[in-house]
């Protein structure tokens, strides 16, 4: 996806991009590429691949939410900042907050933020259980893109996520018989929209799900604990 493309295809979902905002995305990108060399953020590089899989995938939660009406989000096992970074970029409104376990990542997105000089937007090194524990009902919008299974991340997200607002789980193609309904009846959430559509171009099958919170969530995350220490978020 070249950058005119990029542009065309973000016209759809009601995005327009100023200069400044491609200069950062620009940036963003020379980032991840130089700092791939030394640690894993990506397998993808190749810059219109980049711009197609990693930058206009993010900004598709546009599909299911308008984040120029929001005030925080944090995104949850950000790796390299997808698609926290971008959405920061895209949508300055946001105060954004990036957690992940890894902290080489978490180093990297320091970096990130200090070049691209954004303001409103921290990266926390901290596994996603005990982060959750310290910081309940304090976001409008949790993100996680391509991280866990749904019913995981419903475990771990919910308790972030003010009552009346939304966690949005990014994935690719989900099974039509993946369990999560046992999680919604617990943890007071309930899925408001499920949204499937095909990337351009590679024509992959995408998925956004859509949850508002509606109760106050008391969890202590006993029933997923153990999958999340294998697979930290």
């Amino acid at each position: 996806m070249n950058l005119d493309m990029f542009v065309t295809e973000l016209s759809k979902l009601n995005i327009e991009l100023t200069e400044l905002q491609k200069k950062q995305l620009a940036e963003y990108y020379d980032l991840i590429v130089e700092y791939n060399k030394v640690m894993n953020l990506t397998g993808i590089t190749e810059r219109e691949e980049v711009y197609l899989k990693h930058f206009y995938d993010s900004l598709t939660i546009a599909k299911v939410i308008d984040l120029k009406k929001e005030k925080s989000l944090c995104d949850i096992g950000t790796g390299a900042g997808l698609p926290g970074v971008v959405l920061k970029i895209v949508f300055p409104n946001l105060r954004v907050t990036l957690v992940d376990s890894l902290n080489k990542r978490v180093e990297f997105l320091k970096i990130v933020i200090g070049k691209l000089q954004l303001q409103e937007i921290e990266a926390i090194h901290e596994r996603i259980e005990e982060y959750g524990i310290k910081n309940r009902e304090i976001f409008d919008v949790v993100t996680a893109r391509a991280v866990a299974s749904t019913n995981v991340l419903l475990e771990f997200a919910t308790p972030l996520v003010k009552i009346g607002k939304y966690f949005i789980a990014m994935k690719g193609n989900i099974l039509e018989n993946e369990k999560y309904d046992s999680a919604l009846r617990t943890l007071g959430i309930a899925l408001e929209k499920e949204e499937r559509f095909i990337l351009p171009i590679e024509n992959s099958n995408r998925t956004l799900l859509k949850f508002k919170k509606e109760i106050k969530t008391n969890r202590k995350y006993p029933r997923v604990f153990a999958e999340i220490k294998r697979n930290p978020l």
